[in-house]
């Protein structure tokens, strides 16, 4: 009877953390991130607010958590990077080709990592910059065990590159999802629009590996 009450209260305390972290996705997806308090969390998650503090230590525990579980990159581990490093004999393009790809998508299609990217040009905060050292830890490694042994003297270009297309299809789908949609003529939130874009991005990749 014992083991099975601890498996019980187990279970109960994961289903609360998960309340706790899908009330703070619904919280930034429908009001925004000021309106993340402890009483508002609670209320939606329908968990007594005292629990925030017994499983996350408190709001920013609870917040950074949400913020690690939430963000591309940071679920790109390096451990899943191993894995395939064996199949990875073309430099690491169409690792990133599909990296790139699925970037894009993924940000267009949740309205949390939209409003985590607002967050993060809007607020400094000690959980938004660790996301932030972590995915470059995370892009550095790609680098290093990808792409600079591969482009050599080039690898700096190849970085300069990354940078522009990688903050580019955060900006295209920040756009469309708030300002509008149409962008250089091309309406980003339509099939046949989002098909172009990454049209271009495999054209731009390609291109970087064959000339670089």
């Amino acid at each position: 009877m014992e083991r099975k009450s601890v498996a019980g209260s187990i279970r109960n305390k994961e289903r609360s953390k998960k309340k706790f972290l899908d009330a703070v996705g619904k919280i930034l997806r429908t009001k925004g991130y000021t309106a993340l308090k402890v009483n508002s969390i609670a209320a939606t998650a329908g968990v007594d607010k005292k629990m925030i503090y017994s499983y996350f230590g408190g709001i920013d525990g609870l917040i950074d958590e949400y913020i690690r579980s939430q963000d591309y990159w940071s679920k790109v581990t390096i451990e899943e990077i191993e894995k395939i490093k064996p199949k990875l004999d073309d430099g690491g393009k169409s690792f990133m080709e599909e990296m790139l790809l699925s970037q894009f998508d993924y940000v267009y299609s949740s309205k949390e990592a939209q409003k985590l990217l607002l967050w993060r040009l809007s607020e400094p905060r000690k959980s938004l910059k660790k996301l932030t050292e972590t995915q470059e830890e995370n892009g550095e490694y790609i680098f290093k065990l990808l792409m600079d042994s591969h482009f050599k003297d080039n690898a700096e270009d190849v970085r300069s590159i990354m940078a522009i297309m990688v903050s580019g299809l955060y900006y295209l789908n920040m756009y469309a999802a708030i300002n509008g949609s149409i962008f250089c003529g091309i309406d980003v939130n339509t099939p046949i629009g989002r098909d172009k874009i990454k049209k271009a991005i495999s054209f731009m990749l390609h291109h970087t590996y064959e000339n670089l």
